[in-house]
């Protein structure tokens, strides 16, 4: 492979800001990038000067790439990551990394018989206060975790039609499909998996005209006995957005607010003096000695993090920080709890493909 990665990105929403990322890191350039809006794709081929323009997909597999960056919509994330795996590349893929039991096998299908690497591209595992959390149950400070629970709520109705106003995939989306922000955090910092699923949602209440189910929650065990809750909600009357995490063990707490409070870490712990009060950390989503341009993702200082792992995984052989199976433990815990719903709620085993 060459000293500096052949990035190739599908998908120009999402992508072009990981495209921004990628092209601030010196081993990594972005070659070639692929879109079907004709506008969306001159314009970002402008701005970054990149001449490899595709509005075609089997066509910008073609060009010279090391790497490919699915940041297509979610039906399409498995179809287009077994067809780079095919070719040979390596793949980073952006949540969550299928949309059915079916498309799981098979990826893991062509991800076995491929000579690329498939890299998951949750980027809320890689906040700084996620890694700080996950120190700190490593080092014992909470002792045994017991439970932990997640939200991800955002009204999303706005995206929910194209542009020609159809209904997009975001409104035909079982909410908690969407639950690898939550998931992969929690079970990053356990070092855990989910072994059973159980789901109910709310129904379609507030946009029957998108025919979108409001809320959907996911109770789920883990392989080590713990209790998991997560809340998912993208068609609700809630802003801002927000992500809320808590991880509950023997010897106390951790807690990341809702807003409007500030981005910061409540915790309560056997270890600390004794407070009325939780104890505020400054630990939230930015690294504090990361550079100024590591921002440039949207999400604290996540993709910066996470592009820098990445390309160490890829260049010099680090060992994947999300691999498949890892994006998959984040994963299929949705697409059970939706099972479940759909009967009543009765719990659904999370298959393991390794």
């Amino acid at each position: 492979m060459a000293n500096q990665l052949r990035v190739g990105i599908v998908g120009l929403r999402r992508g072009a800001i990981l495209l921004h990322v990628f092209r601030h890191h010196p081993e990594a350039d972005v070659v070639a990038v692929c879109d079907t809006d004709p506008a969306r794709l001159e314009a970002v081929g402008r701005e970054y000067g990149i001449d490899g323009q595709y509005d075609n997909f089997p066509a910008f597999l073609e060009h010279n790439l090391d790497v490919v960056v699915v940041a297509t919509p979610l039906p399409v994330h498995a179809e287009h990551s077994i067809a780079v795996l095919e070719s040979g590349r390596h793949v980073i893929c952006e949540v969550p990394a299928v949309n059915s039991l079916a498309e799981a096998e098979a990826l893991v299908r062509a991800a076995r018989a491929s000579r690329g690497t498939y890299l998951f591209a949750e980027n809320c595992c890689f906040w700084a206060f996620v890694e700080a959390w996950t120190e700190m149950v490593a080092a014992g400070r909470l002792g045994r975790v017991i439970y932990m629970e997640a939200e991800y709520v955002h009204d999303c109705r706005a995206i929910m039609r194209d542009a020609q106003g159809r209904r997009a995939w975001r409104a035909e989306m079982p909410p908690i499909h969407y639950c690898t922000h939550s998931l992969g955090p929690l079970l990053q910092i356990a070092g855990d998996r989910c072994v059973t699923a159980m789901g109910l949602n709310s129904g379609c209440n507030i946009a029957p005209d998108l025919g979108a189910i409001d809320l959907e929650v996911g109770l789920f065990r883990t392989a080590q006995g713990v209790p998991v809750k997560l809340l998912c909600g993208f068609s609700v009357v809630r802003e801002p957005f927000f992500h809320y995490y808590s991880v509950y063990g023997t010897r106390g707490c951790l807690e990341r607010p809702r807003p409007p409070a500030e981005d910061v870490t409540l915790a309560y712990l056997e270890d600390l003096p004794e407070l009325h009060g939780p104890a505020t950390l400054p630990i939230g989503t930015r690294h504090r000695r990361a550079p100024a341009h590591a921002a440039a993702g949207g999400h604290g200082t996540a993709e910066y993090a996470m592009v820098n792992a990445f390309v160490d995984c890829l260049l010099h052989g680090a060992p994947p920080s999300i691999d498949l199976y890892r994006g998959l433990d984040f994963t299929l815990p949705g697409i059970c709890a939706h099972l479940s719903a759909q009967r009543g709620g009765q719990p659904v085993e999370v298959p393991d493909y390794r």
